[in-house]
């Protein structure tokens, strides 16, 4: 908190607000300069082990800081600075923001402006000054405290947009590149046409994938420290990790496995002899004509996409819950009820169903009818890619501090 108050004053209304939590005395410049004083090594693994520490500073004693004060002050986690003046309220900002901090700094006064525009966020309010609402970048129409729940939304949109990528590239992106791999390197007919692959992109992703953007909170979002911008983004390695290594390769390995299946089941060839094909996959082959063997590779491709689909269901009830079991938090308890994700699992099936068994979309696009069998089949194996992820929530609420939990997204 930065305010012209005295310091008596800012240190009751930080501690009634709560930017004060620790019972002691906050430390003083005179605590600062003294023996007693912390380094900023000291503070860092103090904070990071949970140890709470207050600093009070008044303006006045702003002026004779070095360097390394500045270094140890920006490690406290609970700071008042008093009886500042415009130009220390800049200099705050600048020396915390020369230090890789993000700065957000809110007020309503002209004293107010030259920090509003220095920071990285200026928020200002609609009733305060002209000079302030030209020097803020963002402009509340209500009160300040409705910043509070700005935050909690805006960590909430961040973790629904990870939801959804992590649900997206097991199925967008992994499952589809390997039937081309296998195609180009091991003379596999190709188990997924290009059609297929855009219509698991488009339409039977999309809207599973938007009703991850109305799930809610799984926990007080607000208790989180603040992310550090520079590295924890979007997305990380631990979320290829879960995406690619994890659930993309449960399902290219159950999805390909269907695809050979209806080869041996109908056709009766055996898997070995479907790599390194390539041209051999032709009149003859097998005994089957060049018609036949077209109409066995399109139905086992439309096997292939039916499976992604219904995989994915299994997938997206995985990713709406970070860290919580499915048991509780499950999509139609209040709590945590996302209507919009049953709807979009029908939607999805709705849409296989038509581009698979529709006659005019099966000439036009050379897909073909999947034997109700294999619509049946990935059911249970949804379920096992669900019950495989719960296994790996359950080792990391178990073992916090494990290998698993290290790389756990």
């Amino acid at each position: 908190m930065v305010t012209g108050d005295y310091g008596l004053t800012a240190a009751a209304i930080a501690r009634n607000t709560g930017i004060f939590t620790s019972e002691r005395d906050p430390d003083t410049i005179e605590r600062l300069h003294s023996k007693l004083g912390l380094s900023s090594q000291e503070l860092r693994a103090a904070r990071e082990s949970g140890e709470t520490r207050s600093l009070l500073l008044e303006g006045h004693s702003l002026t004779g800081l070095s360097n390394d004060d500045w270094e140890i002050i920006c490690e406290y986690g609970e700071i008042v600075f008093a009886r500042t003046t415009p130009e220390q309220k800049l200099r705050i900002v600048e020396e915390f923001r020369k230090r890789d901090n993000v700065v957000a700094v809110t007020g309503d006064g002209v004293n107010d402006a030259p920090a509003l525009r220095a920071a990285d966020v200026g928020v200002a309010v609609v009733t305060g000054s002209d000079v302030a609402i030209e020097a803020a970048d963002l402009v509340l129409l209500d009160k300040f405290d409705s910043i509070i729940e700005a935050i909690r939304l805006g960590r909430l949109v961040f973790q629904n947009l990870q939801k959804v990528i992590a649900y997206l590239l097991p199925a967008g992106s992994w499952s589809e590149i390997w039937p081309v791999i296998l195609n180009v390197f091991f003379g596999v007919p190709l188990p997924l046409s290009s059609f297929l692959m855009i219509i698991i992109c488009v339409f039977t992703d999309l809207f599973l994938s938007l009703s991850l953007i109305m799930e809610k909170e799984e926990f007080d979002l607000l208790s989180l420290p603040p992310r550090n911008h520079k590295r924890d983004h979007l997305i990380t390695i631990r979320i290829y990790i879960q995406a690619y290594l994890f659930t993309g390769f449960m399902e290219t390995t159950i999805a390909h496995a269907m695809y050979f299946l209806y080869y041996w089941k109908q056709a009766r060839i055996p898997i070995r002899e479907m790599f390194f094909l390539f041209e051999g996959y032709s009149q003859g082959f097998h005994g089957y004509s060049q018609e036949e063997l077209t109409h066995l590779n399109a139905v086992g491709q439309s096997i292939y996409f039916v499976t992604l689909v219904i995989l994915q269901w299994g997938n997206v009830l995985s990713v709406r819950n970070r860290r919580l079991s499915i048991f509780q938090a499950d999509p139609f308890t209040a709590k945590r009820r996302n209507p919009w994700l049953i709807v979009s699992m029908l939607i999805s099936l709705a849409i296989a169903i038509f581009v698979t068994e529709v006659p005019g979309i099966q000439n036009l696009f050379g897909t073909a009818s999947v034997p109700i069998e294999f619509w049946l089949i990935p059911l249970p194996l949804a379920l096992s890619i669900l019950a495989m992820d719960e296994v790996r929530k359950l080792v990391v609420r178990v073992f916090p501090n494990g290998p698993i939990a290290k790389i756990a997204w």
